[in-house]
């Protein structure tokens, strides 16, 4: 059974869309039609990609990161999943811009995913008992070790 988590949407991705629409609507009534035409084409290929993003962990053993219909999807065999670490981004004190998901896979291959459930999507990657259940309280999983 395959199993799909969805794409949780940042703060600053609701800035962009923000404002590329204020772009959008200030061009249109500057009669800029050119300029219009190309900031709502990216708004349409951006919300797209927000709406569509997707992780799917299939009942075949792979990975399948879908980030909408204008992109390629990657797909990566669970077994080449080397580690899997829940990151922050730039910190300011206490406070992080975005927290994500860093999977490293193959030879120095990395992808990263914004998935809405976290602990779900981590632990459907990595086989075995969670680092909570074995007393561990490191943020990186190594799935070498626990094979």
């Amino acid at each position: 059974m395959n199993r799909i988590f969805h794409a949780r949407i940042t703060w600053y991705q609701y800035l962009f869309l923000l404002i590329l629409g204020v772009n959008a609507f200030v061009s249109l009534w500057c009669k800029y039609i050119i300029l219009a035409v190309i900031v709502m084409l990216l708004l349409i290929v951006l919300i797209e990609q927000i709406i569509h993003t997707t992780y799917t962990v299939t009942s075949e053993g792979e990975l399948i990161i879908f980030r909408g219909r204008f992109t390629r999807q990657l797909i990566i065999p669970i077994e080449d999943i080397t580690a899997v670490r829940k990151v922050h981004s730039m910190k300011f004190g206490r406070f992080s811009v975005t927290e994500y998901v860093l999977i490293e896979y193959g030879a120095g291959k990395f992808a990263s995913a914004l998935p809405i459930k976290e602990r779900e999507f981590i632990k459907s990657l990595t086989p075995g008992p969670s680092p909570k259940e074995r007393g561990e309280k490191k943020e990186c999983i190594n799935i070498k070790e626990r094979i």
